[in-house]
């Protein structure tokens, strides 16, 4: 169910307090195998890119990080969670996709008053009133990037679109994201099973309504798939579609090359940002891993980012939870997104950019960062949060 991988001691850091911790022990929980896996596995890459920069030390201490598979299933994930915090007690939890698995994973890792640093899942319920203390969402909030999309495609001029994601917390809040800020109608909201990979019913349904233009999240391999049977039923010449970023990202463009070219898509990184954190970053990934990273991936590296701080703000003494806290709030870490901050409710503050899919100059079908769609935009769900201390 869970293998382990783990820099083992060489010294304890020098000055280090007898009160300190001896090493830091993070349970990474991801989506690794079946048709969604796509995007685990760049957490995964990323995450263990920025152990590799760190000498695989956390604030200077040794790291030792349990892996288990969720499988996409809540069920698998608060399985995995119990068994990492009250076998190998961890210290920290990371590293799930999926909002239905996240909630289900953060039952059990929020009573132990276990931190959890969120590479992806950010359900509007932890942003909103059962904000946590325990929990802090490094991504995003799951309505963002659909929200930065809807203010686009209103300002482009779209009046009647149709609507798509998975049946799935994450799948419906995107499509809420979205409608808060798009002025048009909606023609018709569809949501399919999680995973699914056959869409000619949805297809079909797209086609009648003949709508101005279609919105969709389908994340992984669910995206890929879709896009291809779109094509080749000819209606990606009759209807323009749009997507939040992860549905546009350098895992599906790898997948399916110049098929993409000249989507638009929103997102809050991108691998062109101009700053140096970022350059280092998707040189360092594409030397290691052969490939441009993907929001997932720097989302990852990220968490280590952050967790390598704080840990060092604390001088290792991290069974001083309300100090911990304190430290990874702060966030005085360079994120390779830029300027980075926390919310009240513990959730990002992001920019939200607008790229298009296009073939550069070597001939290589990737992202291109073309403008701003939102400056500091700050989710829908923080009024709602009563923050209490950890």
């Amino acid at each position: 169910m869970h293998v382990k991988w783990l820099a083992l001691p060489l010294a304890m850091l020098l000055g280090m307090s007898a009160q300190a911790a001896d090493k830091v022990k993070i349970g990474f929980i991801s989506t690794l195998s079946g048709p969604l896996a796509a995007l685990g596995t760049e957490i995964r890459d990323g995450f263990r890119l920025g152990l590799d920069e760190t000498g695989n030390r956390i604030g200077g201490l040794p790291v030792e990080v349990v892996e288990g598979d969720d499988q996409a299933n809540p069920g698998v994930g608060k399985q995995l969670a119990d068994k990492f915090i009250k076998r190998d007690k961890v210290d920290f939890m990371t590293g799930v996709v999926y909002s239905n698995v996240m909630m289900a994973v953060g039952a059990p890792t929020f009573a132990a008053r276990t931190f959890y640093i969120s590479a992806a899942a950010g359900p509007a319920s932890l942003a909103g009133a059962q904000c946590n203390p325990y929990f802090f969402g490094l991504a995003w909030q799951n309505d963002g990037q659909s929200e930065a999309m809807g203010r686009h495609m209103s300002d482009k001029g779209y009046r009647r679109v149709v609507i798509m994601a998975p049946n799935y917390t994450g799948g419906k809040e995107n499509l809420e994201g979205f409608k808060r800020t798009f002025k048009g109608s909606v023609a018709d909201e569809i949501y399919v099973k999680l995973g699914e990979l056959d869409f000619a019913s949805e297809i079909a349904r797209i086609r009648a309504q003949k709508p101005d233009a279609l919105f969709f999240f389908l994340p992984g391999g669910m995206g890929i798939n879709f896009i291809k049977q779109f094509q080749a039923a000819g209606l990606a010449r009759e209807v323009p579609y749009f997507v939040p970023g992860y549905s546009a990202d350098e895992d599906t463009i790898q997948a399916l090359g110049e098929a993409m070219v000249g989507l638009q898509n929103s997102s809050h990184w991108a691998w062109d940002l101009d700053n140096a954190a970022n350059r280092n970053f998707v040189a360092r990934f594409q030397q290691r891993y052969g490939r441009l990273p993907s929001m997932y991936a720097f989302q990852g590296y990220d968490v280590v980012r952050l967790l390598d701080r704080a840990v060092a703000d604390v001088k290792g003494k991290i069974e001083d939870k309300r100090a911990l806290h304190d430290a990874i709030a702060a966030a005085r870490f360079e994120s390779v997104r830029g300027a980075f901050k926390f919310n009240t409710n513990q959730f990002p503050i992001n920019d939200f950019y607008l790229r298009v899919v296009q073939k550069d100059e070597s001939g290589r079908v990737t992202n291109k960062t073309i403008g701003k769609i939102m400056t500091a935009h700050t989710d829908s769900y923080a009024g709602a949060c009563k923050m209490k201390n950890p």
